[in-house]
């Protein structure tokens, strides 16, 4: 099959090679899908394993979302998932060297999702880590109807989600962008308000907004980036949810002490299988939702063929997409 893959930690153009390795086979318990669609999160491009900083495997294929049609399944996995569309996450992650980057991937059954026909196979490789980490960091600590978030980066692609995610849950959503680009992009996933974090008195907007009394949970990108802002607009015994970091939060017990906070730090392929069912079951509910509803958007940034996945890579790395960045291995 075709691929990508690298041997060695260093830039795209460098490390990432296109070539041929043999197609996996299905497993017990696990389904091959025929990929169409990878798609490329921040994680992916860091080309690193987690909490090692290093190599994992002699060998790694990139990319953990992605989405395509179950062409194999192996013994002990439901007979009925083969030819079905699919959308697919944590490929390349709990143990696994070989992600979306290829032509096919085998993983484990529960690892897939159905695809409805409505959705482009390029938009179905925007959900998995993105939209399953949003719904998490929303819903965590429980409904959140007639509460406000605070969604810093409301237009990123685990950011956009979880404005959706929150507006869908009947809170009052705010979301922090840094243009008026995303700032249309953010009201369009339901935020009520919007900020740019770069203000000034950006802390004093969210404060006003809420009349005084701050908002009731963040959903963080980069909790020690925005940890000033948050500090100073978070409810007493209030809660934040992050699932990225940047630098150094070392102020972080302090500031979050005087406010009797509760700060959840998450990375999905640790979350609990329950809450990972749970939230496969509301992705495929709100997926075949009437349109009239509010159905799911799933913003593409570009696309790219395999050979080009270095390209894909230095995308997300620019920090200049809109949405997710997608690999197309049938090309």
């Amino acid at each position: 099959m075709k691929s990508v893959w690298y041997e060695e930690l260093g830039p795209a153009d460098d490390v990432l090679v296109v070539g041929d390795m043999d197609a996996p086979e299905a497993g017990p318990g696990e389904v091959r899908v025929k990929l169409s669609a990878s798609g490329v999160n921040p994680a992916d491009a860091k080309r690193r394993g987690l909490g090692t900083y290093g190599l994992e495997h002699p060998r790694i294929i990139p990319n953990s979302d992605g989405a395509g049609i179950v062409d194999q399944v192996g013994e002990g996995a439901d007979p009925g998932l083969l030819g079905q569309r699919v959308w697919l996450f944590n490929g390349q992650r709990g143990g696994r060297a070989f992600g979306t980057a290829a032509e096919y991937i085998a993983l484990d059954a529960w690892l897939v999702a159905p695809l409805p026909d409505h959705l482009s196979f390029a938009e179905g490789a925007c959900l998995g880590i993105p939209c399953m980490t949003a719904h998490r960091n929303v819903f965590a600590d429980g409904p959140v109807t007639g509460k406000t978030l605070l969604i810093n980066g409301g237009a990123g692609a685990v950011g956009h989600y979880a404005v959706q995610w929150a507006r869908r849950g009947g809170a009052r959503v705010i979301a922090t962008v840094s243009s008026d680009e995303k700032a249309a992009h953010a009201v369009a996933g339901g935020a009520v308000h919007i900020v740019n974090y770069r203000d000034d008195d950006a802390a004093t907007q969210i404060m006003d907004l809420t009349e005084g009394a701050g908002v009731d949970r963040i959903i963080e990108v980069d909790l020690a980036a925005n940890l000033g802002l948050s500090s100073t607009v978070l409810k007493s015994e209030g809660m934040i949810s992050t699932y990225a970091s940047s630098g150094d939060a070392q102020n972080l017990l302090l500031r979050m002490a005087l406010k009797n906070a509760v700060v959840r730090f998450m990375v999905l392929h640790s979350v609990p299988r329950a809450a990972i069912d749970q939230a496969r079951a509301d992705i495929a509910d709100w997926l075949v939702e009437d349109p009239a509803a509010g159905r799911a958007i799933h913003t593409v940034a570009g696309t790219f063929p395999l050979a080009e996945c270095a390209a894909a890579h230095k995308f997300v790395e620019s920090d200049s997409k809109l949405g997710t960045v997608v690999v197309e291995p049938d090309k």
